[in-house]
């Protein structure tokens, strides 16, 4: 069975970029440049959400993956934050992501992160 990605990005390409790759390599992709796919979680059930820092509407993408995180029913969900922020890092440990993927990023160690995570 194919693994499930949830996938927000705040850019239309970066998200292609992203959904071409990630499906190329047989995940199940589901993208978004909403948080929008977050509040059907149940019913997609993704082994992995990865988030921009940066995206559309009134919440930071650490602040999405925070919610998961604290929530008993989402807290098993593997959540990686991407972001051009140079303070990634930190802010991934914050929030509490299971990883991180600096932008702009390098295809294999993105797919590399994305495998790890599921």
């Amino acid at each position: 069975m194919k693994k499930k990605v949830v996938l927000i990005q705040d850019n239309e390409d970066i998200l292609d970029i992203m959904e071409q790759v990630l499906e190329d390599e047989g995940f199940d992709v589901t993208p978004s440049l909403t948080t929008e796919p977050i509040d059907k979680i149940d019913e997609i059930e993704p082994d992995v959400v990865i988030v921009d820092d940066h995206i559309k509407g009134n919440k930071k993408g650490s602040q999405v993956i925070e919610e998961l995180k604290s929530d008993a029913e989402t807290e098993d969900v593997s959540a990686v934050l991407t972001s051009t922020s140079p303070d990634v890092p930190k802010k991934a440990k914050e929030c509490k992501a299971d990883d991180y993927i600096e932008k702009p990023f390098d295809i294999d160690h993105m797919i590399d992160v994305v495998k790890k995570n599921t």
